[in-house]
């Protein structure tokens, strides 16, 4: 089978979305299905097999962010000269756009990952927040309504989805994990480098420095949590617009020295993080998944987390992590009673070990063949119809 991938970020830019990509695309070759990556330019990346380069400029809101021009002359002839089975975008705009208009041309099924709350995304528009949120919304209802398939992450994605509008099918499929890939971390390596004492109780967050993924949140509370264990450190692991501005806010809150900010980390390290830590804290309010928490759960560390969107399916509560409301007191005393109790600890780290079986990378990638055969028949079908 050979599908056309159509997507707005692809690496060297590291996101939830890359790394679905990247890890179903992994899994699928081992069933025989090729992928083909329509994709931006970025500065210093290399011609790859497969793998589709448009010119693209920098984000005016986000410099490391690269946006596609989605124009090019020798596209439809190429996209003819494949013979892919289907076409796959994961983002409604810009090349995903573009990806939705040659399925349609060619005659081929569409399949949409809806990985992102865009309307959540607005505050990166300086003007006209409450416009542009619902013109947002009903933009990606419409295109969720001109493919064959829509995935959603999460069960509570895909009821969004529903009581928005989309009347397309809509199925749950969350992105697999590669689980070994996040096992096996350097814990005393990385300590050394960032100077974490040994026995320094660490909480990890990984992911976008970025407004929406509420990290303020995480350093108000870690001012309350400081307050009941004086040695704890937070690992912010990741880049982002933001990063200036936590800083900064650290510093007025009084924990700039317990907070260490490492930047990107290549993504074949970032097992060593995770690894340095003992809990996983999240206060984001626009996930559609949560991945990082799976990840996070493959490497053994339990989660605290604010349950708002898909995350409340990624937490079990009380048994590989706890959800809690937007308030920072209850979320401070969370994270200090499971660290501060050795029994419960051990059993949440062995239960968050367990739960991310489920989240396997061969089970996901198996469940998304699956779709694709069934839209792939139903062409197939047509074509023999129209034949007789």
């Amino acid at each position: 089978m050979r599908v056309g991938v159509f997507l707005d970020s692809y690496r060297p830019y590291v996101s939830g979305v890359v790394r679905s990509v990247e890890t179903f695309r992994a899994e699928l070759a081992k069933r025989g299905v090729s992928f083909f990556i329509f994709a931006p330019w970025y500065p210093r990346c290399e011609p790859e097999e497969q793998v589709y380069r448009f010119f693209a400029v920098p984000a005016p809101t986000n410099r490391d962010f690269m946006l596609a021009v989605p124009v090019s002359p020798r596209l439809g002839r190429e996209l003819k000269r494949l013979e892919l089975d289907l076409i796959h975008v994961h983002s409604p705009f810009l090349l995903g756009s573009l990806g939705a208009r040659w399925a349609r041309r060619l005659g081929l099924p569409l399949v949409f990952t809806y990985h992102t709350l865009y309307e959540e995304y607005v505050h990166y528009f300086p003007l006209l927040q409450k416009q542009a949120r619902a013109v947002t919304r009903r933009y990606t209802v419409g295109f969720c309504n001109r493919c064959d398939l829509v995935l959603a992450p999460t069960g509570i994605i895909r009821e969004y989805l529903v009581r928005a509008g989309v009347r397309v099918p809509v199925a749950t499929l969350p992105t697999g994990i590669n689980l070994a890939v996040f096992r096996g971390g350097d814990r005393e390596g990385f300590r050394r480098r960032y100077g974490i004492a040994p026995d320094a109780p660490v909480l990890v967050y990984v992911g976008r420095l970025g407004k929406e993924k509420n990290i303020a949140f995480l350093l108000r509370a870690l001012r309350r949590i400081g307050e009941r264990m004086h040695d704890v450190r937070l690992v912010l692991v990741g880049g982002g617009p933001a990063r200036r501005e936590l800083a900064a806010l650290a510093g007025e809150l009084g924990v700039g020295e317990r907070v260490i900010f490492t930047g990107p980390v290549p993504p074949d390290r970032v097992k060593d993080c995770y690894a340095a830590g003992d809990l996983f804290v999240s206060a984001s309010l626009t996930e559609t998944q949560g991945l990082v928490i799976g990840e996070a759960k493959a490497a053994g560390l339990p989660a605290v987390a604010v349950g708002a969107q898909g995350v409340s399916e990624m937490v079990a509560e009380g048994v590989d992590g706890f959800l809690t409301p937007l308030d920072e007191e209850i979320f401070a005393d969370r994270v200090c009673r499971l660290l501060e109790d050795a029994e419960l600890y051990r059993r949440l780290k062995v239960n968050a070990l367990m739960k991310a079986e489920e989240l396997s990378a061969s089970r996901t990638s198996d469940i998304l063949l699956g779709h694709y055969r069934v839209l792939a028949g139903r062409v197939r079908e047509k074509g023999i119809q129209a034949g007789e």
